[in-house]
């Protein structure tokens, strides 16, 4: 199941004015120190994706990544999008830049 919130359409609405829709994919993008997170891109959807017209957008993801994430809801936040599952996908915690501890002794 895939929810947009109204500011997340308001902010694609903004994004995609004078320029044609393309469809978004859901995809999981590789993160440091707090591991893998739900990410959003330009990109066509494949026969692996499920897709969804929401909001008067297409959005795809892999359908084992959807099976894994169960629900995925985009927002917005002062830093960008957000991509939200009712599942964690990532440990985190242990760079040393950060202070997670891997670099400690």
């Amino acid at each position: 199941m895939l929810t947009v919130t109204d500011d997340a359409r308001k902010e694609l609405d903004a994004y995609f004015d004078g320029k044609e829709k393309g469809a978004i994919r859901i995809f999981l993008a590789q993160g440091g120190c707090s591991g893998p997170r739900l990410a959003l891109a330009l990109d066509e959807p494949s026969d692996d994706d499920t897709t969804f017209d929401q909001v008067g957008y297409q959005f795809c993801v892999n359908k084992a990544l959807l099976e894994a994430a169960k629900t995925v809801t985009i927002d917005c936040s002062d830093m960008g999008f957000t991509v939200e599952s009712e599942v964690s996908f990532g440990g985190g915690g242990g760079c040393a830049s950060c202070g997670g501890g891997c670099g400690e002794n």
